[in-house]
């Protein structure tokens, strides 16, 4: 019953087998082995990108900052939503990278729509010399809260981005659970629909620890690569990295694994609704926020459920007050996990 987050799962015994074989003999380094050339065509061909530049990193944090430093000037701003992990999970890594953009958070809620995302482009570069210049679009897919954008609502964002000459930056944490959410293709989610950049998260979905970073602009690609190593981000046993990502790709496997996770949470949604929980945000893949009694919570952390109380508290002498939960589902969890959990309720 671990619900805390799909960074408590373990990774993929086929992830692990190509890690272990990558660790027998000798191997170029940093990036230069050639399991790395096999992950940077198979990384192209899964986008329809023949040219996009493809780079492994080891934290997401890292993929995300480093490249939005490549589009984001230290007097300029990334415009993103006030719940995106850019701005309230990575301590202020991409003001750091960039050696100075700040964040203009686009008001709403964890979904940026069009006329927020305007209408906070347009209040900037209004102060000349004395204000922030405009700068990235980011934009989060899932977002934190569980929510997908549809591909209309990706190209509505991007449009506006474009409008205003701005480059787009996706954040794909969870790239796969999204894109096995909308049944499209990685391309039809990214550059199809303007984006120029994309962290192509593994380590959510059953690696140890590794995120791709593809530029469909390859005018990027030496910039990043001064920007990695500068930033201490350029593994010198790349090989494991490189390995990580060949088995998280072979067969297909990361999308088996968002399909699995994204089922759970499904399974798990259809019984706290029947249970009579309220949900906070639309659970549209499988990352779940809903509330329910406190005193349901304490009997299911008694029976050594793990998962993060999102408000409230659980002690408390009210024990029908409604305290909000977020359970995510990582792809290791099976049918049984979620029955056992629904039967605490």
């Amino acid at each position: 019953m671990y619900l805390a987050s799909d960074n408590t799962g373990p990774a993929h015994p086929q992830v692990m087998e190509h890690v272990l074989a990558a660790n027998e003999g000798y191997a170029m380094p940093y990036g230069a082995d050639p399991i790395m050339e096999r992950v940077r065509d198979r990384v192209r061909d899964v986008f329809e990108a023949p040219d996009a530049a493809v780079y492994l990193v080891a934290t997401g944090t890292a993929a995300n900052a480093l490249a939005l430093a490549c589009y984001g000037q230290p007097w300029q701003t990334v415009f993103c939503s006030p719940v995106a992990h850019i701005h309230e999970d990575e301590c202020n890594a991409p003001e750091f990278y960039s050696a100075g953009s700040k964040l203009t958070l686009v008001p709403g809620s964890d979904k940026m729509t069009p006329d927020a995302l305007r209408a906070s482009i347009e209040t900037e570069e209004s102060r000349g010399v004395h204000g922030p210049q405009r700068g990235p679009v980011s934009i989060t897919q899932v977002t934190e809260r569980g929510g997908v954008y549809t591909l209309d609502e990706l190209s509505a964002l991007t449009d506006i981005a474009k409008h205003y000459g701005l480059p787009v930056h996706l954040d794909g944490a969870r790239f796969a659970n999204a894109m096995v959410a909308l049944e499209c293709s990685a391309a039809e989610m990214t550059w199809k629909r303007g984006v120029d950049v994309v962290s192509f998260g593994g380590t959510k979905n059953g690696c140890m620890g590794v995120e791709a970073v593809v530029f469909f602009d390859p005018d990027k690609a030496w910039e990043f690569e001064l920007r990695r190593k500068r930033g201490a981000h350029l593994f010198s046993k790349h090989r494991f990295l490189s390995a990580q990502m060949e088995g998280y790709l072979k067969n297909d496997i990361w999308l088996d694994m968002a399909r699995q996770s994204n089922a759970r949470a499904s399974q798990l949604s259809a019984g706290l609704v029947k249970k009579g929980a309220h949900f906070l945000h639309a659970p549209d893949a499988n990352m779940i926020f809903a509330s329910f009694p406190r005193r349901i919570h304490r009997r299911l952390h008694d029976a050594g459920a793990k998962y993060y109380i999102w408000s409230g508290n659980l002690e408390g002498d009210d024990p029908d007050a409604l305290l909000a939960a977020r359970l995510v589902c990582d792809w290791s969890l099976s049918e049984a996990h979620i029955t056992e959990f629904l039967s605490h309720f």
